[in-house]
């Protein structure tokens, strides 16, 4: 999702930073979709990372800027222990390594922004997460997001590539079908209701988790492609800004902006392992050093939500 939309925009836009955009390569594991107002050269490839040498091909074409964001998401990834490790850790570690190779013998030194995940922390959690708080992921999602984040910097350390990691938050309202991420009803919650269905709320509304819009999100992605790396350091990954919110924040934000109606569609059904996993998540971040650097979020869940009225449905709720 946050691939189509950033491609959106380099489409648009023309532009990433001060460079023009040429040419772009789309992989995922489907059929990307087609860009035929784009005036620069477009490839589109259905690969898995995960199979050895897919990577390679993908590299030999030598982009100035990679963004990776291919991964299986936190429900499936702790469902499905294998899948899980094969397609966020081994495919990760492949294109790594398909860089370092590719610039073994010169100078090829591509941007590598990466997306990491707040599912990197894990209890004990403290009220506010602040820059320095230590990875103790509780999920295989999250453990496999903190292990990349280790080979970004190690990576990056020995010269092979210029990384960033970028700790998204959940991001809210995700456009489409559900998908099998355990934060996939934040979304729900909202999405549905706002055109007339039903949705499920699987926890209570105490709730608390940290979000940013599809909008941010690729305003994240964009900004760090074109900043300057340099005051990262060794500490190559960041925790990026966001909104703290309940369950019922939500709900009140939806009351607010959909009224009573959409309020009436929310189905009340308790789920354990979706409890459990979203328990474990952090609830408020502090993200200075993102700040420092000029990321920005949204600052209230109308703005999310109004966000997604405008992105998604036109302006008109239903």
């Amino acid at each position: 999702m946050l691939g189509r939309k950033l491609t959106g925009r380099l489409v648009g836009e023309g532009r990433l930073g001060n460079a023009d955009v040429r040419a772009l390569t789309l992989a995922d594991v489907l059929e990307p979709a087609a860009y035929p107002h784009f005036r620069g050269e477009i490839t589109r490839k259905i690969v898995d990372l995960s199979v050895p040498g897919t990577a390679l091909e993908l590299v030999a074409s030598r982009p100035d800027v990679i963004f990776h964001l291919a991964a299986v998401v936190s429900g499936e990834a702790e469902a499905d222990f294998s899948k899980g490790y094969r397609t966020n850790l081994d495919g990760t570690r492949l294109l790594f390594e398909a860089i370092r190779q590719t610039g073994a013998n010169d100078s090829y030194h591509p941007r590598v922004i990466f997306a990491s995940s707040i599912a990197v922390f894990g209890e004990p959690l403290p009220d506010v997460i602040s820059d320095n708080f230590v990875c103790t992921p509780l999920t295989s999602y999250g453990t496999q997001k903190a292990i990349c984040e280790l080979l970004l910097a190690d990576y990056s350390r020995r010269g092979f590539f210029d990384g960033i990691g970028m700790r998204l938050p959940t991001i809210c309202i995700r456009p489409g079908l559900p998908n099998r991420a355990a934060s996939g009803f934040f979304s729900s919650i909202l999405r549905e209701p706002l055109v007339g269905l039903e949705a499920v709320l699987p926890v209570s509304d105490d709730v608390r988790h940290w979000f940013a819009s599809p909008r941010a999100g690729v305003g994240f992605l964009v900004h760090a492609a074109c900043i300057d790396l340099t005051s990262l350091g060794t500490r190559r990954t960041l925790s990026l800004p966001g909104v703290s919110a309940t369950v019922g924040d939500q709900l009140a934000a939806l009351r607010r902006i959909g009224g009573d109606k959409a309020l009436r569609l929310i189905r009340r059904e308790p789920d354990e392992t979706i409890k459990r996993i979203v328990e474990n998540w952090p609830r408020t971040l502090d993200p200075k050093r993102a700040l420092a650097l000029g990321f920005r979020a949204e600052s209230s869940f109308d703005e999310i939500i109004r966000a997604h009225i405008e992105d998604e449905l036109g302006g008109v709720v239903a």
